[in-house]
């Protein structure tokens, strides 16, 4: 369900830009709808079951395959540095 938002300052006839903006941060801010923006910004849908599965069968395949030429010589084991 989406939530509407819409927020109106009209400026007044004796009234400055900066107070009609300032007059519309507080709104805004008073409203929560940054708060709620910047709390969606980063959200990620969860993964389904079978694409999770299809993404651990692959990363298996590639444990294996390596695991495999690793055995055979084909690839040297790195070492990693410890910083």
């Amino acid at each position: 369900m989406v939530k509407s938002n819409a927020i109106e300052v009209v400026k007044g006839a004796t009234e400055t830009n900066m107070s009609v903006m300032r007059r519309f941060s507080k709104r805004v801010s008073g409203n929560g709808i940054v708060r709620a923006s910047r709390k969606r910004r980063y959200n990620e849908r969860p993964k389904s079951a079978l694409k999770q599965k299809n993404e651990a069968i692959k990363r298996m395949t590639k444990k294996s395959a390596y695991e495999r030429l690793k055995k055979l010589g084909k690839i040297k084991d790195v070492e990693y540095r410890n910083r």
